[in-house]
């Protein structure tokens, strides 16, 4: 008596692969297909071109081509032996990485266009600049240093939350506060929603109806310190940022640029050591666009004044505190490089 053949129900049938593991193989197979080199909006911030976000923008409306061929998406890798352009011109050659301070004054917008008409500060700078972009914004109403760069790269850097570089502002408030009333900024506030870190506040002087603060911070959030100061009771009628980590305002008047020696560049942001070589003329221009009467790269001479009448040079120290105390208090991030130095800018005590 033969047997009956073995029931196909006994058999294992073949399994489906998992999606997560299809996935993976998915991805693997792509990141090994995927050439070496750098995604292309960041090759496009680099050589000054946008920022990666403007690149990116770019390359959705088909403006940017790899190889003669119009490319969709930015994600795509591509080395130095790749054919880039830009509305049909061969990218130029990324530049030194360059950073220079600028003194932006009241009533100028920190974009590139506004829809509104108002003049920016792109319109007020001099013309023989290269196409630069901005660190951090400062809003229509408040003034003071801005730090402005040829390099996508160094931007992304230096507004990154986690550098933590300290922001410090001249701020005159109306009202008679005292210090108690700044406990809740240092702590650390929650409006609409919205966390704010804790500020370093301190009450400089009381000047008529008017009072001067030194406020610091290490986030950049829209109209944070206005914002803020409403929320205690007390309105801000000035803001001035006088540093922005290790670089200072110092003398400069608004409107007045001043580039940065690249060495000092390097040190400061921990970039590769080239050689180094002095910047170009550094050029000038006041509020109304004129280019002004003396070079930017001379030592300031007397100390310039500031707001409300006490001397600039006080207003580079740590607020609440004596000028150049110590590297953390010049605005420098403890561990970051050349931290320990003398704060950079245009400095009257030079």
């Amino acid at each position: 008596m033969s047997k009956a053949p073995a029931s196909p129900k006994g058999r294992p049938g073949p399994q489906s692969q998992p999606r997560k593991a299809a996935a993976a193989t998915s991805a693997a197979a792509a990141s090994a297909a995927s050439p070496d080199g750098d995604r292309i909006a960041k090759v496009l911030s680099r050589a000054g071109v946008a920022s990666r976000r403007e690149a990116e923008r770019m390359i959705a409306e088909g403006r940017v081509s790899v190889n003669g061929e119009k490319i969709g998406s930015p994600a795509l890798n591509v080395t130095a032996a790749d054919r880039i352009s830009v509305d049909g011109k061969p990218l130029p050659e990324a530049e030194a990485p360059r950073m220079w301070l600028y003194y932006k004054p009241i009533g100028l917008v920190t974009s590139n266009s506004d829809e509104k008409g108002r003049k920016t500060i792109f319109d007020e700078l001099p013309e023989d600049m290269p196409r630069v972009m901005t660190v951090g914004r400062l809003d229509l109403n408040s003034e003071g240093l801005l730090l402005l760069t040829n390099d996508g790269g160094i931007k992304r850097k230096l507004e990154l939350p986690a550098t933590g570089w300290l922001r410090r502002y001249r701020v005159r408030i109306n009202g008679r506060p005292k210090d108690e009333d700044f406990a809740p900024l240092r702590k650390g506030l929650v409006i609409e929603g919205e966390k704010f870190q804790p500020m370093t506040v301190s009450l400089d002087r009381q000047q008529g109806a008017n009072a001067w603060l030194t406020v610091g911070l290490r986030e950049g959030k829209n109209r944070e310190i206005r914002r803020a100061m409403e929320d205690i009771g007390y309105n801000v009628n000035r803001l001035l940022r006088v540093s922005y980590g290790p670089f200072q305002l110092g003398s400069l008047k608004p409107g007045e640029v001043e580039e940065l020696r690249s060495r000092v560049v390097r040190d400061q942001l921990g970039l590769a050591a080239e050689e180094d070589q002095p910047p170009a003329a550094r050029p000038t221009r006041s509020r109304g666009g004129k280019p002004g009467s003396k070079p930017m790269g001379k030592p300031a001479g007397k100390p310039g004044g500031k707001p409300g009448g006490k001397p600039a040079q006080k207003a580079q120290g740590k607020p609440g505190g004596p000028a150049g105390k110590s590297p953390a208090a010049r605005g420098g991030r403890p561990g970051q490089p050349g931290s320990g130095k003398r704060p950079i800018g245009k400095n009257p005590r030079r």
